[in-house]
């Protein structure tokens, strides 16, 4: 036996304890001999031989003690050893570099000894790296692997072999790798295919509109309205039916649809081919039908899917239709919505806009109107119109602008410089945030984006807000707004206001310099009525001609100077042809008060170039890359701006990006067009 092996703790008290009842007997011993010498004797005799005896066994029995305890710890080891050996979980040691050390029998049973020697768990598993297996900071990591068709959970657990190892003389372990990985395999295919399945199971609500029902029933003969509603009909029956639905017509042109979340990633793959389907009914109808598509999912009960698919409508409506729209939670998706938006020639929408807006100001007196950042004459149009309604309306208005662009400046100009208005008429972020109260209502032209407007802070001090918007509806539009009127297929802002103005109140007269903003925003957006422009389109430039705008007037307003005109032709020289059909420039924006402006005019002067579809032109200021993107055919540049963050028109877009050069934005551009192209997008 190891003389070296010492007692220690309880084992020694019990051992020590016979010998300190023997002294303290002998102590009673001598006391008891000074009143009673006999009894003091053998009290005293008896505890010496107790004493003695104690020991002596001592002694003797400490060796077989300790050769017992040793075997007993041995065997307790071997039997540890054989029950992690033969433990069903399967078990393995692994260095922290990832190479597998040791492995149980449960292990060995998933993956071969012959595939665990001298291989690394991120060989066998290739969920596994060294990355996530790093035990740096977390002492216990979980990682989802799939070995051989069958899911496991791992747990990787990280154990110190510092005290282990600290004599050996075997191992010479670094001291910044004084530690272990156990790893644990946890068999979890049952769960998750029972995951999968519930998964699978649970509804889809949806909503299926008819963009243009009036419009498609009007452009057949009579007699074949019916025969075209019974084969929309039985286009979306069908629909419904291969994907185990239920659908219901629950107006003449709204049908309801709920089927299980399996058939959904069929739809996403083959992008709702549905709506093309729908498409193609033609019975001699002159305009294609066109239907939109709102899907909520994963909500917490069924009542919040059926929300989230009249949320998802609305964005599908929003955005021009002919398109599906899936709101899954927070996140939303976009498929379809290539083609442009066609007119709606009633006004019916307008005149219900203008009454409700009328209702939302009785109470109020203060209005605030907001547009975007870098002002434009639409957005500057639109807000004078609304401020000439609203002072007639006998309501104080301002406008906020911040930053005055050139292209701005004539018009704001001879606004500052006319005894009509008030010297606060325009005002600054700032002021606006003073000015809110609770009689104070926020009429946001011409964007629907929260971070795109001039004032962000001022939606959230405000509880009353207005947007009136003719872009497309993106995911982080201004949701709390008590009305909201975004019509895609209008031509400007401007077009929809001088539609409002006309029933908003009676006797709306317009101020000469109000009507030439007007008419100006809609030639601008229009660029110079070649392109979005409808009948309505006219019918608002007829109404801005008869309050007093002047063709010539607004043209002049709009001439540029000289170094803008070069800075424009140097873009347009920059110009380089991706794709065949695309082109993309940068501009210059040293020495140009407003970049972003000739930005725009050189993706319009490109369009006129053979062959190109559409044209991307990017310019640096303030710290930002601004696109703007135009088309002039079929091609959708709302969709491809979509992409990096952006949004717009489908043939007038743009986007912001932070955080990068130009020749690497431009190069983003490029490859999503690219991607885009591939996947059939454009």
């Amino acid at each position: 036996m190891n003389t070296k092996l010492k007692f220690k703790g309880r084992i020694v008290t019990h051992l020590i304890f016979p010998v300190f009842i023997g002294v303290m007997l002998l102590i009673s011993g001598v006391c008891v001999y000074f009143t009673d010498t006999t009894m003091g004797i053998v009290i005293g005799s008896t505890s010496v031989i107790l004493i003695v005896v104690c020991i002596i066994m001592y002694f003797v029995n400490k060796p077989l003690i300790m050769r017992d305890l040793v075997g007993f710890a041995m065997d307790y080891a071997q039997i540890q050893k054989d029950l992690l050996h033969d433990l069903v979980l399967p078990y393995g040691l692994c260095d922290p570099e990832g190479y597998i050390l040791w492995s149980n029998k449960g292990l060995k049973e998933i993956v071969p000894d012959d595939v665990i020697k001298s291989k690394k768990l991120s060989d066998i598993f290739k969920e596994v790296t060294n990355e996530n297996i790093s035990m740096d900071e977390e002492d216990v990591k979980v990682i989802d692997i799939i070995y051989e068709k069958q899911a496991y959970r791992m747990e990787c657990r990280k154990i110190s072999v510092q005290n282990a190892f600290s004599t050996t003389k075997v191992l010479d372990i670094n001291k910044d790798e004084e530690f272990l990985i156990v790893f644990y395999l946890f068999d979890i295919t049952e769960e998750k295919q029972l995951k999968k399945e519930n998964e699978d199971q649970k509804m889809v609500a949806g909503l299926i509109y008819i963009d243009n029902y009036e419009e498609a029933l009007e452009s057949v003969e009579d007699v074949k309205r019916s025969l075209l509603s019974a084969l929309i009909d039985r286009k979306i029956n069908q629909f419904a039916s291969n994907i185990d639905g239920i659908v219901r017509k629950i107006e003449k042109d709204k049908y309801f649809i709920a089927f299980m979340y399996k058939y959904l990633d069929g739809l996403r793959a083959s992008k709702f081919s549905i709506i093309d389907e729908v498409k193609n009914v033609n019975i001699g109808n002159e305009m294609d039908v066109t239907i939109s598509i709102g899907l909520g999912v994963h909500g917490d009960s069924y009542v919040q899917n059926c929300e989230y698919s009249r949320i998802a409508m609305d964005l599908a409506l929003g955005r021009g239709g002919e398109q599906a729209v899936v709101k899954d939670n927070d996140s939303i998706y976009y498929y379809g919505g290539k083609s442009k938006q066609v007119e709606k020639n009633t006004r019916v929408k307008a005149r219900v806009k203008a009454h409700a807006l009328r209702e939302l100001l009785g109470n109020k007196d203060r209005v605030i109107i907001m547009g975007h950042q870098i002002g434009d004459i639409d957005s500057f149009g639109s807000a004078l119109g609304l401020y000439r309604a609203m002072k007639q309306m006998g309501k104080k208005a301002h406008i906020v602008l911040n930053e005055i662009t050139t292209s701005l400046r004539p018009m704001v100009d001879r606004v500052l410089g006319s005894e009509d208005y008030e010297e606060n008429l325009i005002i600054s972020s700032a002021d606006a945030l003073d000015m809110v109260d609770g009689s104070t209502i926020v009429i946001v032209v011409d964007v629907n984006r929260v971070s795109y407007t001039e004032c962000p802070e001022l939606l959230q001090h405000c509880k009353s807000i207005v947007v009136l918007d003719h872009h497309r509806q993106t995911t982080d539009g201004i949701e709390n707004a008590l009305l909201s009127y975004v019509e895609p297929y209008a031509s400007s802002t401007c077009e929809m206001v001088a539609e409002i103005l006309q029933y908003i109140q009676d006797g709306i007269k317009l101020k000469q310099i109000e009507a030439d903003a007007m008419y100006g925003g809609i030639m601008i957006d229009t660029n110079n009525f070649s392109q979005k422009t409808g009948v309505r389109t006219f019918e608002a430039a007829a109404y801005l001609r008869r309050s007093g705008a002047d063709v010539t007037r607004v043209r002049m307003m709009f001439r540029n100077n000289i170094e803008e005109f070069k800075t424009r032709a140097i873009t347009v020289s920059r110009a380089e042809v991706f794709c065949e059909q695309y082109v993309i420039s940068d501009c210059p924006s040293e020495g140009v008060e407003s970049p972003t402006v000739v930005c725009a005019q050189a993706a319009n002067e490109l369009l006129n170039v053979n062959d190109i579809k559409a044209s991307f032109v990017l310019t640096k200021y303030n710290d930002k890359i601004y696109v703007s993107a135009r088309s002039i055919t079929d091609v959708n540049v709302q969709l491809i701006m979509e992409k990096i963050g952006g949004g717009g028109h489908a043939s007038v877009a743009g986007a912001q990006l932070e955080g990068y050069e130009l020749d690497e934005a431009k190069n983003l551009v490029i490859s999503v067009v690219k991607n885009m192209i591939e996947e059939g997008d454009l």
